[in-house]
């Protein structure tokens, strides 16, 4: 609703961490003008049920996004979630705990969920699991299913899953089993009689580098950190591996309150990404600032500069479906 191009632009012309987040908004919008770029977007933190999701279901509705890398968490426990009809709500971080636990209230810093309907998430998840052929999926499979779910029986359209269900958006959740999906699975395997169905995280790595091979170019936005971030980075280095010489991406932007000084991944540097072969170093900006504050600038300055009007549809779903592995 807010154009924020004349915010940013003056961000830009400053110093610190106002600068890079111009320039990454600029170099967002400069893949959604590549025609040859497919945009890859990576999701780490509880910032679905901090209030952002609208932003990223904006981003899948009007072309900002060809594919998703996320934690589980945010796809089923804060969007299914919230697909099923049930609400996150404003609290309180200095609440008492030891109180919340008594009231079946789970605290995500200062923002709550009712536990009782994270249950009633996870039984869906198991539900779905018992209504499927029993065989091994990828997360991107099992999720699709999720967002046909979701259009058949969902309360709240505004959902990513089902939006990346409509639109062909794959997906991609590598650490599935830590959220609900993981406690509604091991409820299917726990009671299921004879074949069980699974997630098979190598499939999922599989369908990632299928997706860098058959891309031109690729470009990924990354907000946050975690498994997400390498996961994605890794599609360059996976499709090498097999073969296929493709290029690091072209564009490459982090949002992220983690630095490099502890050694952990969230806060290692594209420029250390490059080192691996993954990332170009010629569109590539860290931003070092929450995602609560950045992503709405970033997403936003991208979203009325207007170039995804231009971009349609990539369905990279069915062109994973499709592909031969060899």
């Amino acid at each position: 609703q807010v154009d924020v191009r004349p915010l940013v632009d003056g961000m830009a012309k400053t110093a610190f961490q106002a600068r890079n987040l111009g320039r990454a908004a600029e170099i967002y919008a400069r893949m959604l003008r590549d025609k040859d770029c497919t945009i890859i977007l990576t999701l780490a933190g509880s910032i679905f049920g901090a209030g952002l999701k609208k932003i990223v279901y904006d981003m899948v509705k009007h072309d900002m996004v060809d594919a998703i890398v996320s934690t589980g968490a945010i796809m089923v426990d804060q969007d299914f979630f919230e697909g099923l009809g049930f609400s996150h709500y404003q609290g309180d971080p200095r609440a008492d705990d030891s109180e919340l636990e008594q009231l079946s209230i789970d605290r995500v810093y200062d923002h709550y969920m009712d536990d009782e309907e994270l249950d009633v998430c996870d039984r869906t998840i198991a539900e779905i699991a018992e209504s499927l052929p029993k065989r091994p999926y990828s997360s991107r499979e099992f999720i699709r299913e999720m967002g046909s779910y979701l259009a058949k029986h969902g309360k709240n359209p505004e959902s990513v899953v089902q939006a990346c269900y409509e639109k062909d958006v794959p997906i991609f959740v590598p650490a599935f089993s830590d959220c609900s999906a993981g406690f509604g699975l091991v409820h299917h395997q726990w009671y299921a009689k004879g074949e069980k169905l699974s997630i098979d995280s190598v499939k999922d790595f599989l369908e990632l580098t299928k997706l860098k091979i058959a891309a031109k170019e690729t470009g990924i936005l990354m907000v946050g950190g975690g498994v997400p971030k390498n996961f994605a980075q890794d599609a360059t280095v996976s499709a090498k591996f097999v073969g296929h010489n493709r290029p690091m991406h072209r564009y490459a932007i982090q949002l992220t309150v983690a630095d490099e000084r502890d050694g952990a991944l969230s806060g290692s540097t594209l420029q250390e990404a490059h080192s691996w072969g993954k990332v170009d170093l010629r569109n590539e900006q860290m931003v070092f600032g929450e995602a609560t504050v950045t992503f709405p600038l970033v997403a936003g300055y991208a979203y009325h500069s207007g170039d995804w009007k231009k971009r349609g549809e990539k369905r990279f779903g069915r062109v994973i479906d499709e592909m031969d592995p060899k």
